[in-house]
């Protein structure tokens, strides 16, 4: 099992940090993909922000009323090992292709 932090994200519009309002998952819960882990509030307004990742809740690293900023932890996750690396897919290298331009054919005079 290997361990994955999520940080605060930027939310946008100059916004440097977000305090917490509700946890919505606990410490020891499995939590999937996309699934509500916490509601924060900043000064624009309240919102839930999604699991980045399927896996088990380790840490929590604030509680309700504790302004987080952004790229600070929020909570670590444990999870298998093949799922440890990379979210989503590494494009695979494509052999350079050569370009040939052709020049259109000349007008007559």
């Amino acid at each position: 099992m290997a361990e994955r932090s999520f940080p605060l994200p930027d939310l946008g519009e100059g916004l440097i940090d977000a305090t917490v309002l509700e946890w919505l998952v606990a410490e020891g819960d499995f939590v999937e993909r996309n699934a509500p882990l916490v509601e924060v509030e900043t000064t624009k307004s309240a919102v839930e922000l999604p699991s980045p990742l399927s896996g088990t809740v380790l840490r929590l690293h604030a509680t309700d009323g504790d302004v987080v900023g952004v790229g600070q932890p929020l909570i670590t996750f444990t999870v298998p090992d093949a799922e440890a690396g990379i979210i989503g897919t590494v494009p695979a290298e494509k052999p350079a292709t050569r370009r040939v331009r052709l020049a259109p054919p000349e007008e007559p005079r």
